[in-house]
């Protein structure tokens, strides 16, 4: 069984800043691509950062610049360093993962963590 864990949401005023850190667990045999959604309530999740595994990125056009997506393979784990947050920033974050899992027959899935609050307001 594979669990990807988020941390680093909160309240934060316009121009601040805040890490998300998202740790992937379990039956791990290897990961492919990590990448950072979010979610508005009555709106469909979209890509915020996304990295391969020997560190490409990609970001939405709203957030280059201020956002930074990196990733440590030895530990599982993937960051978004977000910095000169606006409110229109404010959203449930999600991690994603895609993993090739033991114990499913070193089958690939793609794996959500439980989703994090962000809030950008003065």
């Amino acid at each position: 069984q594979v669990q990807l864990v988020e941390s680093g949401g909160g309240l934060v005023q316009p121009g601040g800043s805040l890490r998300l850190s998202c740790a992937a667990s379990g039956s791990i045999f290897s990961i492919n691509n990590m990448g950072w959604y979010r979610q508005a309530p009555g709106k469909q999740r979209e890509l915020v950062a996304h990295i391969s595994r020997g560190g490409a990125t990609n970001y939405a056009d709203s957030v280059k610049g201020r956002f930074t997506i990196s990733r440590d393979n030895a530990k599982n784990t993937v960051y978004l360093q977000m910095n000169s947050l606006k409110p229109e920033d404010t959203n449930v974050y999600y991690c994603n993962a895609n993993i090739m899992d033991r114990d499913s027959g070193y089958q690939i899935n793609d794996y959500w963590g439980q989703g994090t609050q962000v809030t950008v307001s003065s």
